[in-house]
């Protein structure tokens, strides 16, 4: 026992909060061992599952013929709709999505039916045998035909303020428009998996690889019939999710459980690559149609909005993800009157679903479209125009409410962007590019910047809460089991330094259990970039209980005050003493005081009125800027980002490498979905409504390649004004809407080759194909 006395160290400051630590599974992911869903060890009798789709867009079964799947060499079960003992539903809101269609087709590759083999190849050999008849119908895929026969899978929704209509009458500038986003497939390493493990007295284990453990295990105790206790999901760590493993793991997870319930053997259900992108949920593709008035400085007085998305062929989150684009359709400007009405449209596509940012980045791109093309009717540069249209000062100013009525009351922009601007030499470029398109024909050069205000928490209210347990055992170790789940985002890795900070020691004495419904019940999703504020406040709150407890006891022992006790080094310090905190351990041990506490968090201050529309649906905002810099070539529309320039408001940070890594991340992912990733559908022929881009040899995601040679990011020096984590903010899915700046930038070099005063009709993404046709438009109506 290493028993010292002396006066203790110098007051601590933080030792792992704040510092670059490597991600804790970062030697596991290089060296290949870092295991998945799909890597573990297969059980005895482990069958094998694969799907039967559908070959049409829209219509009925008429004969669904399983015989020679059943008869096929090593199948040990196929199921239908009709043996599914509990709910056929995989809907999460609404409950108009079944786990296997019964006669109803609403999109090109629903699944028909599951089986199951001894093996992989079997099953997917097998699942080919079926012979199905249809009753083909008039299938509706894209949002304006939606909205010619107003089929919704929502009812319309409002969101006004202000008088628009007397706005835009006195406006000194009315001017009118459209803009266009499509959507974007996850595209994550890691397929949908889910792998079913019987247990005895009616109970099922399914590890899944999920952001949402406790939906997967609500889904699948529907399915069966069963309740919530009879069912457990385990997720140690999934490789991406961006959103496609909140709802959409539920169906693989729902047909596995089923299958290992009729076979009593495990079962595997592990989509392949091009089944994956085929028939799960994409980004919602958006259209607007609006109407502004304004001054002329830009500033902007009235907006009319039509706000449309293709929700797909039913609700999943669409409810949701519209509720997010409509409380950012403002991004970081203050709108006095506004009214936007908001349809969710109904077509038989694959359903929609969450994606990085929720419905936000595509409201955002709404508002910088309005931007872009007042600031070019206007001949000014569009950054001045955002500029003057920013929020006013948190305090002392009337332009800091936002349109659904909650205060802005932490905005830096102001003074990021100014910062931006100096540090990327704004200006001075400006000049050098239009110096140089006027003196290149063929090449032209384009930049912008655009900000980011994007709110922090989930539109659902219930959602923001989590829970946590944190044991030290009798030798020092601590281990950690929460309700969030590592996706690669390192949040595992954050919650690592949150507990050696509190318990002042190394993070390799801290460890985890896989995030697991029979250790921590009722979790919140790992969405809405809120993993590390309600996961990290209540992991924080568990080990704050048992430090306070080793306290207690040490003060006990040196006759002073529990705040004088102090534990960095792997230390506890008093006055006169200092101690291994492992020694202090067995010694709280031998004392019988608790050595585990369980914590729990539920964020502050939101509230949100769903007939209303009113709230403050938002913790608190995170913040940034990006300045993007182009080159088109105006012959082929190719397209290069040749630099980007981003500051980007973190408050504190946990692990700024981690932040870092991921602004640059999201980034490059929003950028590809503004400028390379296109989801197409066949339009014609007897495979109408199929996704034709179901593979990476027809769907471009940015690569290597795509990065700028010039890619300068760097952190906004500040703090988080709300009582968040050691007064971090959240960095998961803001960052993707620093890539706006690529899009405008490639439309400002499209406007270089229009002529002065053009205002390009450029769609995303801004393919070769779209580029040229913008030019082209942009060139017969200059």
């Amino acid at each position: 026992m290493n028993i010292q006395r002396d006066p203790g160290p110098p007051v601590a400051t933080q030792q792992s909060v704040g510092k670059s630590l490597p991600h804790e599974s970062a030697a596991l992911h290089v060296t290949g061992t870092a295991t998945y869903t799909d890597d573990l060890p297969e059980l005895t009798g482990t069958l094998h599952a694969a799907l039967g789709l559908s070959t049409i867009a829209h219509g009925r079964v008429i004969r669904m013929e399983l015989d020679a799947v059943r008869a096929y060499p090593g199948v040990q079960a196929v199921i239908m709709a009709s043996d599914i003992p509990g709910a056929n539903n995989c809907g999460v809101v609404v409950h108009d999505e079944p786990i296997l269609a019964d006669h109803d087709i609403q999109f090109y590759g629903q699944p028909l039916f599951a089986v199951a083999a001894r093996s992989h190849d079997i099953a997917r050999r097998a699942a080919r045998l079926a012979k199905i008849e249809y009753e083909s119908l008039p299938a509706i895929l894209d949002m304006d035909e939606a909205i010619a026969a107003q089929s919704w899978v929502l009812p319309p929704a409002d969101m006004a303020r202000g008088d628009v209509t007397n706005a835009l009458a006195t406006a000194t500038h009315r001017l009118t428009g459209s803009a266009k986003v499509g959507g974007q497939e996850h595209f994550y390493l890691e397929g949908q998996v889910a792998f079913a493990v019987p247990r005895p007295d009616d109970t099922l284990h399914v590890y899944c690889s999920t952001q949402h453990p406790t939906e997967m295990q609500h889904l699948v105790a529907h399915a069966l019939g069963w309740r919530s206790h009879q069912v457990s999901v385990e997720c140690r760590r999934l490789g991406g999710g961006f959103g496609g493993k909140e709802s959409q793991s539920g169906q693989w997870a729902c047909l596995a459980a089923l299958l290992a319930w009729q076979t009593g053997h495990p079962v595997k259900l592990r989509l392949d690559r091009d089944d994956d992108i085929s028939i799960t949920g994409k980004r919602h593709p958006f259209l607007c149609h609006w109407e502004a008035g304004f001054e002329d400085d830009g500033m902007l007085l009235g907006v009319k909005i039509e706000l449309a998305s293709n929700c797909g062929f039913s609700a999943d989150l669409s409810g949701p993800v519209n509720d997010r684009a409509l409380c950012h359709l403002d991004n970081a400007y203050y709108l006095d009157a506004v009214a936007i009405r908001s349809l969710r449209c109904k077509t038989n596509t694959v359903s929609a679903t969450a994606f990085r940012g929720f419905g936000g980045p595509q409201g955002m791109f709404m508002i910088e479209s309005i931007m872009d093309d007042v600031a070019r009717h206007l001949g000014l540069d569009p950054v001045v125009v955002r500029q003057r249209n920013l929020y006013g000062p948190s305090t002392g100013s009337e332009r800091n409410l936002t349109h659904y009525g909650m205060k802005v009351e932490d905005n830096i922009l102001p003074q990021l962007l100014a910062q931006l601007i100096e540090s990327s030499d704004y200006h001075a470029r400006r000049k050098a590019i239009t110096t140089f398109n006027t003196n290149s024909p063929v090449i032209k050069r384009g930049l912008a910047l655009t900000p980011v205000k994007f709110g922090i928490s989930f539109n659902a209210t219930l959602f923001n809460q989590a829970g946590a347990v944190v044991m030290v055992y009798a030798d020092g170790t601590v281990l950690v089991t929460h309700g969030g789940t590592e996706m690669g985002q390192g949040l595992y890795t954050k919650i690592r330094q949150i507990v050696a900070e509190v318990f002042g020691l190394p993070p390799t004495d801290i460890r985890f259990t896989a995030t697991d419904t029979s250790r921590v019940p009722n979790t919140s999703a790992t969405a809405a970039s809120s993993g590390t504020d309600i996961n990290g406040q209540a992991v924080y709150a568990a080990a704050v209980t048992v430090r306070g407890r080793l306290a207690a006891l040490v003060a006990q022992m040196c006759n002073c005050q529990a705040d004088e006790v102090r534990f960095a080094d792997g230390c506890v310090y008093a006055p006169g003493f200092s101690e291994d905190f492992a020694d202090i351990a067995r010694r709280a041990y031998a004392a019988r005081v608790q050595l585990w506490s369980d914590g729990y968090y539920r964020t502050p201050k939101i509230h949100w009125d769903a007939a209303t529309r009113t709230g403050r649906p938002f913790y608190y905002f995170a913040y940034g800027a990006a300045v993007s810099e182009v080159a088109i070539d105006t012959l082929t529309g190719e397209m290069k980002l040749l630099r980007a320039d981003i500051l980007h408001d973190v408050g504190r940070s946990i692990n700024p490498a981690l932040d870092t890594g991921q602004i640059e991340g999201g980034f490059i992912q929003g950028m590809g979905w503004l400028t390379s990733e296109e989801l197409c559908w066949q339009q014609a022929g007897a495979h109408r409504g199929r996704l034709n881009s179901h593979a990476p040899s027809t769907y471009k995601i940015p690569t290597g390649f795509d990065v700028p040679d010039v890619f300068n990011v760097a952190l906004y020096d500040g703090e988080n004004v709300e009582e968040s984590i050691y007064r971090s903010k959240a960095v998961g899915e803001p960052p993707l809407m620093l890539a706006l700046s690529v899009f405008f930038a490639v439309r400002d070099a499209i406007a270089a080759g229009c002529g002065s005063g053009s205002r390009p009709p450029l769609i995303a993404p801004a393919t070769p194909e779209s580029i040229l046709r913008a030019l082209k438009q942009g060139r017969e109506a200059a």
